[in-house]
């Protein structure tokens, strides 16, 4: 008599290969949820402004003297920024500025001045995280727009700063916020944006290229997890939705050489086929770096010179620069060559404001 073969064994083994697959499923994504944790921590860090600088200094230079300022400060979730009023006898019309990640205001201070001087009252604050205001780091992409519709929601309730058009310029982070916040409801007169991108998952994902190469595809999941725990239903905060929904006059500007923020990746540039706003125009600037296009060509390279020769002392100092070494070889720096605004842009944006007035 033949025994009966037990199956116990055979119907194991899907077990085991299904357990199997879910221990590498949930390790890849442990893996990936260390990776972007580290990646944000490294990249949403405080934006400080730098000692000795390179860029303006507003008490170095001569404009605490000739363009004296009004602090203000207002909340933004749990932070308290720090803002400032520039020409605040101006009545031409109000221009709110959003800085890039990882500095502040005070690095973009002869772009404010330059429309200081052409009649604008221009209201510049440090985001979250950032040069003089409060947080222990700038926490994530949609932050900015967040920031400045708290900015906005401020300047409403200020004296000083209601009751006259506004208009918003903003770069990179800055330059996603001032469209993004167009989503929220503020009487916006027109947006210039300047190497912005438009949806913040999107633009991480581009930065992670840099980090995993290839293997980017594997944090997509834990990139969106991240960011929706971070930032709730603010998560997917989208510039193009906010300018379709608006109609407000947006001008957009993107370089085509743009390092940080693809002209054909990220870039709101690239988004145009899913603008349907009648009142966009679009301003490529060939051969444009991510920040190069505010400065002329010869602060550009001036810049580039001085930052290779302290490159080179540097390295004949092994590493060890001594702080006063460094202060001195600052001190010689041409400062009104290295800050040189790109005027020709300048103009584009006023002469855009100007219209919509």
């Amino acid at each position: 008599m033949n025994a009966t073969k037990p199956k116990t064994s055979v119907r194991k083994k899907p077990i085991i290969a299904l357990v199997i697959v879910l221990a590498v499923i949930i390790g890849l994504f442990a893996a990936a949820t260390a990776v972007t944790s580290h990646y944000m921590n490294l990249n949403f860090k405080r934006g400080e402004y730098s000692d000795p600088r390179l860029i303006t200094d507003y008490y170095y230079e001569h404009y605490a003297s000739e363009y004296p300022r009004v602090e203000v400060s207002f909340k933004s979730g749990e932070n308290t920024l720090r803002g400032f009023i520039y020409g605040a006898d101006n009545d031409k019309a109000l221009l709110v500025f959003a800085h890039g990640i990882g500095c502040g205001h005070e690095d973009y201070m002869k772009n404010l001045i330059w429309f200081v001087d052409k009649g604008y009252r221009v209201f510049a604050y440090d985001a979250t995280g950032s040069g003089h205001s409060e947080g222990d780091g700038t926490r994530g992409l949609p932050q900015s727009a967040l920031d400045l519709d708290a900015a906005l929601t401020y300047a409403e309730s200020d004296g000083r700063l209601s009751g006259l058009p506004v208009f918003l310029m903003g770069h990179s982070w800055g330059g996603y916020a001032v469209t993004a916040v167009l989503n929220f409801d503020h009487d916006i007169k027109g947006v210039a944006s300047v190497s912005g991108y438009s949806e913040p998952v999107e633009m991480i994902y581009e930065f992670a290229s840099g980090v995993v190469g290839n293997a980017r595809p594997l944090l997509y999941p834990s990139i969106w997890l991240y960011n929706k725990l971070l930032f709730g239903e603010y998560a997917g905060l989208s510039a193009v939705k906010g300018i379709n929904k608006s109609n407000v006059p947006v001008l957009i500007f993107h370089g085509t050489d743009d390092e940080t923020i693809g002209y054909n990746e990220s870039s709101i540039m690239n988004k145009r086929e899913k603008i349907t706003n009648p009142n966009v125009e679009y301003i490529t600037l060939p051969g444009c770096s991510h920040s190069g296009m505010f400065y002329t060509k010869e602060a550009l390279e001036y810049k580039d010179d001085f930052r290779a020769g302290y490159r080179k002392l540097y390295d004949e100092y092994g590493g060890e620069f001594p702080e006063e070494k460094q202060l001195e070889y600052y001190s010689a720096a041409d400062r009104e060559l290295v800050n040189q605004p790109n005027t020709e842009l300048l103009e584009k944006i006023l002469e855009f404001y100007e219209g919509n007035l």
